[in-house]
């Protein structure tokens, strides 16, 4: 842990500014990970991780409350708390930070309104702008910045553009206060595009074709980790730039509608973009693995690098600070996250995913499982971070 680093809104005063919430801890909420590796080993991935641009497809690097249950209370706040400590100690040069998402119930009941995002994004920005340790990421040279000076990059994003309703124009205001990623749909269906969790896959809208080409010439990078198949296929078809799934896993490998058919992943690499290996709890499980653990999620991993290349696969492992489990309980009913469809596999549920358990440690455990298993420097320098940038030259040209 960095001495002294800045503590989320330390420019108010808690009980006074914002209901003072008692949060999850940077550190220590759950036992490391006991990866086994030698100290050779250990030497070589944390060089690794020093020497070479590090970016997370897709995380939440922030504190959520010490209990679950006090997080729409926490939201309503309009004021999620960035881990500075914690991003300092990950190793990661950049985050793709996709902010509260389903859980933006600001203003109500019911997530992805519209001044809920916009509050988000603005207060997160707020925070940032009062420290200089984590810079916000918008171009190719504020990447090359952050990994230079040793910074920590917030890149924003949202999992679904159902907040645009039907205006394209609001794609323009988003990338004008900062968005550079946005996902299609989330488990609903909304303006553009199915989610994953539609009855019925519409596929694209053609209102949706047309954000795709409005965000294709913004140089929004695209997600369709939560849209339906035939959504994901769809983008993928008329975008002219890459697109990524940014948190996700082979259906092969875990057959429930959260994973990925093998068609949708090699639409994705086909378009030039990147599959993000996601673990958030049991999601990206295993036959091999039931128990959700890192072993699960390279699991779905390797089955990915077989499959499209390892140019096309890096690592979006959607954690947080504080108990995801008990986050997916307490707003089940809005994100649909379940991992079993009716009659899918069986698995024992876990308290944490363990080895991906908070943006700390993922990158520490994913580098050194890497080095166990025998990959060269220039395969997990790709993986790390470097086909990820290959994509966004081309999406933010």
């Amino acid at each position: 842990m960095t001495a002294g680093a800045y503590e989320s809104y330390g420019y108010l005063m808690p009980g006074v500014d914002f209901p003072a919430i008692e949060l999850a801890p940077e550190f220590g909420r759950v036992p490391p990970y006991a990866g086994g590796l030698g100290e050779q080993e250990r030497e070589r991935a944390e060089r690794l991780l020093r020497e070479n641009i590090v970016i997370s497809l897709h995380d939440h690097p922030v504190r959520f409350p010490a209990d679950m249950r006090q997080t729409p209370e926490y939201n309503r706040t309009g004021r999620q708390h960035t881990a500075f400590a914690g991003l300092l100690a990950s190793g990661m040069t950049v985050v793709f930070d996709n902010m509260m998402d389903g859980t933006a119930c600001v203003t109500g009941n019911a997530p992805w309104r519209w001044l809920d995002i916009i509050t988000d994004l603005g207060m997160r920005q707020a925070d940032i702008a009062h420290q200089s340790d984590v810079i916000v990421i918008r171009t190719m040279d504020d990447i090359e910045h952050a990994h230079r000076s040793g910074k920590v990059g917030l890149l924003f994003g949202l999992e679904a553009a159902t907040p645009i309703e039907n205006e394209l124009d609001r794609l323009d205001v988003l990338y004008g206060l900062g968005l550079r990623q946005i996902g299609i749909a989330y488990s609903d269906a909304n303006a553009l595009g199915s989610g994953l969790n539609e009855t019925t896959d519409g596929g694209l809208t053609d209102f949706g074709r047309r954000a795709v080409a409005r965000m294709n010439r913004l140089g929004l990078a695209i997600d369709i980790s939560h849209s339906s198949d035939r959504t994901g296929l769809d983008v993928c078809a008329v975008s002219e730039r890459p697109v990524f799934m940014t948190h996700a896993g082979a259906r092969a490998v875990w057959d429930t509608p959260r994973m990925k058919p093998d068609d949708v992943l090699r639409a994705v690499a086909e378009t030039g973009g990147v599959i993000g290996m996601s673990a958030a709890p049991h999601t990206t499980l295993s036959e091999a693995h039931p128990r959700h653990t890192i072993l699960s999620v390279m699991d779905h991993f390797r089955y990915c690098l077989d499959l499209v290349g390892i140019e096309h696969v890096a690592f979006g492992p959607d954690t947080l600070y504080g108990d995801h489990v008990g986050l997916h309980t307490v707003f089940g009913h809005l994100l649909k996250v379940g991992a079993a469809a009716p009659g899918g596999p069986s698995f024992d549920k876990v308290e944490y995913v363990d080895g991906l358990e908070n943006p700390t440690e993922n990158f520490h455990n994913i580098c050194g499982l890497l080095v166990q298993e025998g990959f060269s420097d220039s395969e997990i320098t790709a993986v790390l971070g470097g086909n990820i940038l290959r994509a966004l030259e081309r999406i933010w040209a």
